[in-house]
């Protein structure tokens, strides 16, 4: 494939994306932007959500991680399975009864001002390192295919991003959650088909049938699933526990998740959404893992040597070798997995800043004009701060990028866990301007247990337990703030 080729299919994909975001957005007004004025199909909010929670990072780590990692993933996923519902019994039904527009205004509720805007912090920078570990990913992929080919114009990775993020821009400022709603699905289809156009690629390249190729799946050694031993980080019982706990505080906590639920028409559509995504999310998660398989018994039947990068081994595949199809498959899956990993966290910062931050939705002196001014400003302000982290990503990272989002998450979303697990099922009040020091020293203290563990438990790894572990930690020092007078739970 050639990179006019590749640019000129993105350029037809974002078209589409701005059309979209042209139509949705006409007479848009500050509920569109923020809730989608409560008027969100729940099945389009559903499959929207694959989007945002596979991105660039399952759609090439995943496949990539196969061959050392087999199917071992599917304990995380299952894990993920269990959060979902949590959710949607737990969750939905408080943010519907309170009328939440930031989900951190519960904590206000619950014990104060600081707590709310210490929980928004910890999202901000949990999404902000997120969506630039997803974007980087998806991003390095097109700069090494398409930009660095061009043999007489030299285009750097920052412009490339640069680019990428302004496109970003242009479709979401102004519609917010309720052009997103229908972005975010285009880019899902797109997603899935890319890795069920994928499958069928490869199966025709290799001259097999569907039923040949599932029984090559099954009795590969790669398809193997549960790690029995428990003291590497992916034993299945920390796998499920850390993916449940993952699900809860990466979706359920989560500023970007649920912002999208809460635009749902009721609370029983929302429930709606949260059952059909599980279903969903768990079977498209089975189909990447057949994917990276198939890539690998590929590679063996055509005799190709696997390059040194397993986020390399797809996207070379499919670009060099596969032919003309397969290529503009997997940009189809890469460039939504682009476009979608990071245009509704731009929105949904932007919330949170002019929410719990700002404090902006309660100041009714605001025009619309003046509303619409600071959402713009703080929306370009974040997509500047994603542009910056990105090329960080770039210059200094050195693992599988799933790994290092795993490991982010664990120790930024460990603290909102802490403390919604106790404005929830407790009734305890806290002193409010003391809870960023625990909250900070709660991942501060996990981070040094999780250098040590193999000295310190003997030889036990902490894996995807560790934002349990960190929560509980941060729970410890949060006790150490109890008031002695006891409140009622304001929930």
């Amino acid at each position: 494939m050639t990179p006019v080729l590749i640019l000129s299919f993105i350029g037809v994909y974002f078209l589409l994306l701005m059309g979209i975001g042209w139509y949705t957005s006409r007479q848009s007004n500050a509920s569109s932007y923020f809730i989608g004025n409560k008027a969100s199909p729940w099945y389009l909010v559903a499959f929207g959500m694959i989007g945002d929670s596979l991105s660039g990072v399952t759609y090439i780590s995943v496949p990539g991680k196969v061959d050392t990692a087999h199917f071992s993933y599917l304990q995380v996923v299952l894990g993920y399975f269990l959060g979902y519902f949590v959710i949607s019994s737990v969750l939905l039904p408080l943010y519907y009864r309170m009328n939440l527009l930031s989900i951190y205004e519960y904590l206000k509720s619950r014990f104060g001002k600081v707590t709310q805007k210490t929980g928004a912090l910890f999202f901000i920078i949990s999404r902000l390192l997120g969506a630039a570990a997803r974007l980087y990913l998806a991003a390095n992929v097109i700069q090494l295919f398409v930009f660095d080919q061009f043999t007489t114009i030299r285009i750097p990775f920052a412009l490339s991003v640069s680019v990428i993020l302004a496109l970003m821009l242009l479709y979401t400022y102004r519609g917010g959650i309720k052009t997103l709603v229908y972005t975010d699905t285009l880019q899902s289809l797109f997603l899935v088909l890319g890795v069920v156009l994928s499958i069928a690629a490869i199966i025709s390249k290799m001259d097999s049938s569907l039923w040949q190729a599932c029984k090559n799946i099954i009795q590969s050694d790669k398809s193997t699933i549960w790690v029995s031993d428990f003291r590497p980080p992916n034993f299945v019982l920390k796998d499920i526990i850390g993916g449940l706990f993952i699900a809860v505080a990466m979706t359920g906590l989560d500023q970007n998740m649920m912002q999208k639920n809460l635009s749902c028409k009721s609370l029983q559509e929302a429930q709606k959404n949260m059952k059909w995504f599980s279903v969903v999310m768990l079977a498209v998660n089975v189909f990447f893992l057949c994917l990276g398989v198939l890539i690998y018994q590929y590679y063996a039947y055509a005799h190709i040597p696997l390059p040194g990068s397993s986020d390399k081994v797809f996207p070379n595949l499919a670009l060099n070798h596969l032919g003309l199809f397969a290529g503009l498959v997997f940009i189809v899956g890469l460039t939504a997995a682009t476009f979608s990993s990071a245009d509704s966290v731009l929105t949904t910062l932007t919330t949170s800043a002019y929410v719990d931050l700002l404090e902006l939705d309660r100041k009714p002196q605001h025009s619309e004009t003046q509303t619409a001014r600071w959402r713009t400003g703080i929306h370009i302000g974040f997509a500047v701060l994603l542009w910056l982290i990105i090329l960080v990503f770039y210059y200094a990272n050195t693992s599988a990028v799933i790994d290092t989002v795993l490991k982010v998450a664990g120790y930024t979303y460990g603290p909102l866990l802490a403390l919604f697990g106790i404005g929830l099922f407790t009734k305890w009040n806290l002193r409010d301007q003391w809870v960023p020091v625990a909250c900070i020293l709660g991942p501060l203290t996990c981070y040094w247990l999780n250098q040590n563990s193999q000295s310190v438990l003997g030889n036990y790894k902490i894996g995807t337990e560790l934002i349990v572990v960190n929560a509980v930690i941060t729970l410890l020092f949060l006790v150490l703030l109890k008031r002695r007078e006891i409140i009622p739970a304001k929930h």
